[in-house]
Order: structure tokens, then sequence, then C-alpha cells
């Protein structure tokens, strides 16, 4: 069953196949979770969304029809939409309903400068606007091509370009202080 297209192993899942269903699962569950953390900045809200958009997949799977989009984006837009449901709904909880944040960092002679690198970068990715950070998140850390990643956010291509562009410049102006060798601002 390894070699099965995804498309055929969705069409057995509508038949009740939970193999197919195992091996989508197998498949493409640590690129959903990796993709849900990227745009929630929370690991375990993440797994939740992974759970759903694969739960989804098995319950729509008897009316999931092959179209022009993989099954890839197919999954990819649910886990978006889930996110952005959360995203919405962690912006309307009242200040006094939030835990306390603690600093999950060690303490800075610890880091290496790599990883202190790779920390500055993710935080200045997670504090870009939704749109930005999705579009980056989609294009640079998953790799997708501009038309999937615009058909993803249901929006046009040249829109998508906008929100890279935008997020780009932000991220070498945060960036400029801690990394002037790697976006080639060295004096």
């Amino acid at each position: 069953m390894g070699n099965e297209p995804d498309e055929t192993l969705m069409l057995q899942v509508g038949t009740g196949d939970h193999a197919a269903c195992h091996e989508l699962v197998e498949r493409h569950l640590g690129r959903i979770v990796a993709f849900a953390s990227r745009v929630l900045s929370d690991h375990t809200m993440a797994e939740d969304v992974a759970q759903e958009v694969f739960l989804r997949l098995w319950s729509q799977a008897q009316r999931w029809r092959p179209s022009g989009a993989r099954l890839t984006t197919w999954l990819h837009r649910i886990a978006l939409n889930l996110c952005l449901d959360r995203l919405a709904r962690r912006r309307e909880t009242p200040l006094d309903e939030v835990d306390e944040l603690v600093d999950p960092k060690p303490h800075a002679t610890v880091l290496l400068q790599g990883q202190n690198l790779s920390h500055q970068v993710g935080k200045a990715v997670d504090e870009l606007p939704d749109s930005q950070r999705i579009a980056i998140t989609l294009c640079y850390y998953h790799g997708l091509p501009n038309k999937e990643a615009a058909q993803m956010m249901e929006i046009s291509v040249e829109a998508l370009e906008s929100l890279l562009a935008r997020g780009r410049r932000t991220l070498k102006s945060r960036l400029r202080a801690v990394a002037p060798d790697l976006l080639g601002d060295a004096s």
C-alpha cells in the first residue's frame, strides 16, 4: 500500500478502508502538525488541529472527489481553517482568563549561537500578522509553490506575493540587529 498515490488511498478511505486511512495519516501527520505549530506558535494546539484534520479526512472521505487540488492542499486548507478559528478564539479570550506564560527558553549562556538565531527568527515570524505568518510558513517552511499556497489561503497569487514581500521586509527589519550577516547587511 506504500506506493499508492494519495488520491487512490483517499478513495479507499471513502469505502471505509482503515489501512488506507492509516497510511495517509502516517504520510502527512508530521507536516500537518509542523504547519499548525508554526501558524499557532503552540505545539499542543497544533496536535489538536492535526487530530481534527484527520478526523475530517475520515468523516468526509466518502464525499471527497479528486479535483484540481492535491490531497495535501486540501489537508493543509482544513488545518489552516482550524488554526484561524483557534487564533480568533485566542484573541477573544479575556486577559484574566489567560494562563500565566512561562518563558520556555533556557538561560542565555546555555544557548548556542545557532539556536539563539533560530529562536530570534522564530520569534520574529511568530510576531508577524496572521496572514503574513501563514504565507511565510506555507512558502518557506513547507516549500509550497506560490500558486498552491494562494489556493490554500483562498487569495490570488498576487495577494500572496504581496503578503510574502511585506513579511520579508518586516522580518529583515526586525532581524537586522541580531543577524546582519544572514541578511547581507554586514558592515
